[in-house]
């Protein structure tokens, strides 16, 4: 329906018929067109469509063709005539391609990188038996013998790898080749075998598109519809394409202009440069979700919010069994502990996490955790090996202006205005935690309290009116911590995280991730201790900083590893995995609070405070 059809199954009349491909099936609805003189629409998976094969996980992109179909070179498409009819945005494309490749991704996106990608070998791609692009493209099984052939005998003691497709790795549909020596080896990322490839050998694969878009030679032994254009090797002409086209003119009508792509969290059409995003969003978290794991150490009333992040993959909460994944809540765990490590996000919840608002992300570490500096986190490998990148730089800073411009925070919590200061005097928040947070006890230095902050900041501001703001749990008396008001100028009593920030000059801090939001605000930061995001010349560091952080990202490149690449979140509407930018959309909107029997047990929390330790 966001392609402008309203589908009903059912007789004639309608507007137009639909058929999915040139199945067995359609050609009841091919007949019924023909019949009935209604214009005909052909229905296929698009070229970026999902994470995996079949019904796992939302379907990204869709083509809809009014001529025929694209991979049936006998009669013409949509398509052809668009490649044919040239005109496509080249700068567009030349930087779709980049991205394309930089994010690795393709039709299929399951495959995990090679650990060490080959090179120099020539690769022979197979596809399914029975796959309609083939007789579409003019060539039958006995094709796939004869590439193999002339690969071999045109490079002579070369390697040749040839790659199955995943349905005939998974067994659920034979190939051409899967008896070649080494065709069953362990899928990876299509794009590491192509890049590294002297030449690419293909029948109608979409594999063969990708390895033009990456410059390496391709040889095709039928007519896909990125063939016949003057971009590839050709067995034989086709009569219909005369016109010239490069790969960035291909890549402009079959990827930009062609297909549908969808948003399956807002509900409508998308472009190609938000679905790149969003695929790469889905595959990071099935890359980080996959094969489940055992859990320890997670509070009885996160383990339904934690199933649900890890779903379709099996969760069990308990001790880990042999060859299971070990994944243990972070401030639970002993050094050493476990597989992984895993934490509230920094975008979590509208509400409290010790009042059971459900988080709406996730950390997940299998290196460390992130506020633990005593050793190196995956964040903060993130954060150091931030390559130069200039789509993820951009992408970095419209984040952290969404997220400013929205007022969102970790916990979006609604509260009072924070008192004015006084006129002349440099407004400086100081940020309260509470006492015994994991932060403190691995991040802290010689500064460990709220009380020891303000010192520090009276000392090193003493003209400055300093306004404190203790952590929310201390405040709902659910932790404890607190006892400094006494050594500011002003309490900022139940005054939200982003008002409080917007109010001052400066923020000072030990480890609070406010000192974080404070830095996507503008606001310079002062740090006591070593959270995630000092040490990067970002802030001004008065504590002990580990030696391992010499690294100088930007901004935007600390925003981007953050929020983009380390956590894991879930979008509350859909219960879909979805990227960072849904979940500001849906905590501005209030998406997330706790209701139902999380509200009720977070009423009884509050009559049991002193046991806060069975909440945390």
């Amino acid at each position: 329906m966001a392609a402008g059809w309203r589908p009903r199954p059912g007789f004639l009349p309608h507007d137009a018929v639909a058929v999915w491909g040139r199945s067995a099936a359609a050609r009841r609805g091919i007949a019924a067109a023909k019949c009935s003189g209604a214009p005909l629409l052909t229905l296929e998976d698009g070229f970026l469509r999902s994470v995996r094969p079949g019904r796992s996980g939302p379907v990204l992109s869709l083509l809809i063709d009014d001529l025929g179909v694209h991979y049936d070179a006998a009669r013409p498409s949509r398509l052809e005539a668009m490649i044919a009819e040239g005109g496509g945005n080249v700068a567009r494309a030349r930087a779709g391609v980049a991205r394309l490749r930089a994010l690795r991704l393709s039709k299929y996106n399951d495959a995990p990188d090679a650990a060490s990608p080959p090179r120099g070998h020539v690769l022979v791609v197979d596809q399914t038996r029975g796959d309609a692009s083939i007789e579409g493209a003019g060539a039958g099984p006995e094709t796939f013998a004869r590439m193999l052939a002339a690969a071999r005998a045109e490079h002579p003691g070369a390697e040749i790898l040839v790659r199955l497709h995943p349905e005939t790795l998974a067994g659920r549909k034979p190939g051409h080749l899967e008896a070649e020596p080494g065709a069953r080896r362990p899928a990876v990322n299509p794009w590491e075998e192509i890049e590294g490839a002297r030449a690419v050998y293909v029948v109608s694969s979409q594999l063969g598109a990708e390895a033009m878009l990456a410059g390496v030679p391709v040889r095709c032994f039928g007519h896909p519809f990125y063939a016949g254009w003057g971009a590839t090797e050709d067995e034989a002409p086709h009569p219909r394409r005369a016109a010239r086209r490069s790969a960035e003119e291909v890549f402009a009508a079959a990827w930009l202009d062609y297909p549908l792509y969808f948003d399956p969290w807002r509900g409508g059409l998308s472009t190609f440069e938000a679905t790149l995003e969003a695929l790469d969003a889905l595959r990071r978290h099935d890359r980080m979700t996959k094969g489940g794991a055992a859990f320890e150490g997670v509070r009885l009333w996160k383990r339904g919010h934690v199933g649900r992040m890890f779903a379709p993959h099996p969760v069990r909460f308990g001790t880990a069994r042999a060859g299971e994944r070990r994944i243990v809540w972070a401030s639970a765990a002993a050094p050493g502990q476990g597989d992984a490590r895993i934490e509230d996000g920094f975008l979590r919840s509208s509400g409290l996490g010790a009042a059971l608002a459900p988080p709406l992300s996730f950390a997940l570490d299998d290196l460390g955790i992130y506020y633990d500096a005593t050793r190196e986190s995956r964040l903060e490998r993130l954060i150091a090996a931030a390559p130069a990148d200039p789509e993820a730089e951009a992408r970095g800073e419209r984040l952290r202006a969404m997220i400013a411009a929205a007022g969102v925070t970790k916990y979006n919590l609604s509260g009072a205005k924070p008192p004015h200061a006084p006129p002349g005097r440099r407004a400086v928040l100081v940020v309260g935690q509470v006492a015994d947070d994991a932060s403190i006890r691995c991040g802290a230095g010689v500064v460990r309290s709220d009380a020891a902050l303000l010192e520090a900041a009276r000392a090193a501001r003493p003209g400055a009116f300093l306004l404190y703001k203790p952590h929310p749990d201390v405040e709902a008396g659910l932790r404890p911590g607190g006892g400094a008001e006494a050594l500011a100028d002003a309490v900022a009593h139940n005054v939200s995280a982003a008002a409080a920030i917007d109010w001052a000059d400066e923020v000072w801090t030990i480890t609070s991730l406010l000192g974080f939001e404070a830095l996507l605000r503008g606001r310079p930061v002062v740090t006591l201790g070593a959270p995630f995001y000092a040490g990067w010349g970002l802030t001004e560091d008065r504590g002990e900083i580990p030696a391992r952080r010499r690294a100088r990202p930007t901004l935007a490149r600390l925003v981007h590893a953050a929020l983009v690449e380390y956590p894991l979140y879930r979008d509350p509407v859909t219960g879909l995995p979805c990227p960072p930018e849904v979940i500001v959309e849906r905590l501005a909107a209030g998406a997330g609070a706790a209701k139902g029997a999380g509200r009720l047990l977070s009423k009884t929390q509050g009559l049991l405070a002193t046991w806060a330790p069975i909440w945390r």
